[in-house]
């Protein structure tokens, strides 16, 4: 009898046992569910926790260095690459900037050379390091996975020889130091992962299967396991209230990871238990599902301002102007568009390439447009620098030469050969000037302080110019008067040389007072007179050698003036309209009409004067 109940008891026993067994694998299931779950949710997590379109160099940098130190090679390997690409899309935007400024500059395209800077030098250090440091890691984890391999293999070695071996009372110590020695060695190949973990437990099911002390060591462990899941529950519960939400995640992982190394706990909790910490996991993930939803939204208005960037954009693909200043203000539209790409935020990824290579390209056809321009006219400018230095050599080798005569003659034909050439490169312009200029004033500075000789030709110059003062008094005396004789002779009076300076503001007042004399004479009087006396003041200007910059000077003050009062006018007659029917608004409007009517007089005046000026 007692023999039958203690069968009894033991038939008990190995009926615990098997149930604790299968309950063992169904936990399982749980946990390996759960870190089905949270290896999704790590992806989406580091797929999606940060923007860093937006970010500058300097922050890239600093994504970058924070990343890198963490040693997570394989988990930050695709955030790295998404940095270095919006790296490389800002150091490809600051090179194309500074190759235009290179050619706006007078520079040429083929001769530009970027100087990165220690930001770029810095972050292409770091990714490099980062890549090598990674290479090795991998080869590490590989060598390290074949050690784990070989050593959870010999600890399968010493749990057959346990589980074949007779039940002492160290068995249960022996036991749990295999199971610490199993759980402290890291992962193997994949390859093997399966078929060592079935042998590990199939092997530990035989242990347990074998020793009646099985369940009462196994209820023991598994409320010890309770407790701690019960703790991660609340930590898991508590982290709704943290208002971070990528840390909130992190902390969340962290406590599945822990949650799943944790042995089984009574099969009355399991269910309850589990539903509970999903409760708070879900809690969790529904916030950042919602936050993501939320920024979807934002996204699509993101795209949306960027499809209409692009549709303003492509009204410039095709661009072509003939001037500088039209370029200029077309460039400034463009970098305005740029700018408000720029601010305008990410979108969605699936249509980031598309809308980038699409902007990208439009804004890139029309600077190629432009530089295609820039590089004619820099053809131009160059072949017109070349003609400049002929003309500096030419001079520079007259400069010094003492044959006063033949050699002012000569640089008198270079100066009419300079004003003759178009634009030069606005980088060289003022020195190509100052050279030239500097030369010619060189060797009529040393003729006129040469020698006594020099001085006595000045003083022979002043007679003569008094001479032809004199001459145009008393043929302004005579009755035979004509404005061609007053050009001849005022013709006469520039051809002759220098005076002493001493005398040259005295003997061109006398000038000035004898050809007003003529002219008065003459009966020249009004308009005519204006003009007549404008055409002998340019005369006299294009004898100086800078008359070229000084002709342009005056064209562009009389044009402004015509300008002036040709939106005087526009004024006048707009004002005209809103006055009444009255004495007053009558007395107003003749006023208005004697106004436009002496502006529109003016321009007429100064639209002769441009073209007497076209003429020289």
């Amino acid at each position: 009898m007692d023999k039958d109940k203690e069968m009894s008891e033991e038939d008990k026993v190995t009926q615990t046992e098997n149930e604790s067994l299968v309950e063992g694998k169904v936990e399982t299931t749980e946990e390996n569910e759960l870190v089905e779950e949270d290896e999704s949710s790590n992806e989406e997590e580091e797929s999606e926790e940060v923007d860093y379109s937006n970010f500058s160099k300097k922050e890239l940098v600093t994504a970058l260095k924070e990343l890198s130190a963490s040693g997570k090679f394989l988990k930050i390997d695709s955030t790295v690459a998404e940095i270095k690409n919006h790296f490389d899309e800002i150091f490809s935007k600051e090179k194309e900037a500074a190759l235009q400024e290179f050619i706006n500059n007078g520079g040429n395209a083929d001769d530009f050379q970027y100087r990165t800077t220690d930001e770029d030098k810095t972050f292409f250090a770091q990714y490099n390091d980062f890549r090598e440091r990674k290479s090795q890691f991998l080869k590490e984890q590989e060598k390290q996975k074949e050690k784990n391999l070989l050593a959870k293999n010999q600890i399968l070695d010493k749990l057959r020889e346990l589980v074949d071996g007779e039940e002492t009372t160290h068995s249960i110590n022996t036991i749990k130091q295999i199971q610490e020695e199993w759980r402290s060695i890291g992962a193997v190949p994949s390859s093997q992962n399966r078929s060592l973990w079935a042998s590990y437990n199939a092997l530990m099911d035989r242990f347990y299967d074998n020793r009646s002390i099985y369940f009462e060591l196994k209820e023991l462990d598994r409320k010890k396991n309770l407790e701690q899941k019960l703790d991660i529950v609340e930590r898991a519960e508590a982290l709704n209230a943290v208002e971070d939400l990528k840390e909130a995640i992190k902390s969340l992982n962290e406590l599945h990871e822990e949650f799943k190394h944790i042995g089984p706990v009574p099969r009355e909790e399991q269910e309850p238990l589990w539903q509970k910490f999903k409760a708070a996991s879900d809690a969790i993930y529904d916030k950042r599902k919602e936050f993501y939803e939320g920024q979807k939204e934002v996204l699509k208005e993101n795209l949306e301002k960027k499809e209409s960037l692009i549709g303003k954009l492509d009204e410039f693909k095709d661009f072509s102007a003939s001037r500088i200043k039209e370029w200029n203000i077309k460039t400034k539209e463009v970098l305005e568009i740029q700018k408000a790409w720029e601010a305008s935020g990410p979108v969605p990824r699936e249509f980031g390439k598309d809308v980038n290579k699409r902007f990208w390209g439009l804004f890139k056809q029309f600077f190629h447009n432009k530089n295609l321009f820039f590089k004619e006219l820099d053809e131009i400018r160059l072949q017109n620098k070349n003609k400049a230095e002929e003309l500096i050599s030419k001079a520079e080798e007259l400069m010094n030469n003492t044959d006063w005569q033949e050699t002012a003659n000569k640089l008198i034909n270079l100066q009419q050969e300079w004003k003759k050439i178009g634009p030069t490169p606005e980088k060289v312009r003022d020195d190509l000037y100052k050279r030239f200029k500097s030369a010619c004033d060189t060797f009529f500075e040393n003729r006129r302080n040469s020698n006594k000789q020099i001085n006595k030709e000045f003083e022979e110059n002043l007679k003569e110019k008094e001479s032809v003062c004199k001459e145009i008094l008393n043929e302004a005396a005579g009755e035979s008067l004509s404005e061609e004789k007053l050009e001849t002779l005022i013709g006469k009076f520039n051809t002759i040389g220098f005076v002493p300076r001493k005398n040259m503001k005295e003997i061109q007042a006398k000038f000035n007072e004898a050809v007003d004399t003529y002219v008065k004479k003459l009966g020249i009087e009004g308009g005519n007179k204006e003009e007549f006396l404008f055409r002998l003041n340019l005369n006299k200007i294009q004898a100086d050698p800078n008359s070229n910059r000084v002709l342009n000077k005056k064209e562009h003050g009389i044009r402004k003036q015509i300008g002036d009062l040709e939106n005087n006018i526009t004024l006048w007659k707009n004002n005209l309209e809103f006055f009444a029917s009255s004495k007053t608004a009558d007395k107003l409007k003749d006023q208005f009409d004697e106004k436009i009517q002496k502006a529109e007089r003016e321009i007429e005046k100064l639209k002769k004067k441009l073209s007497i000026l076209r003429e020289f």
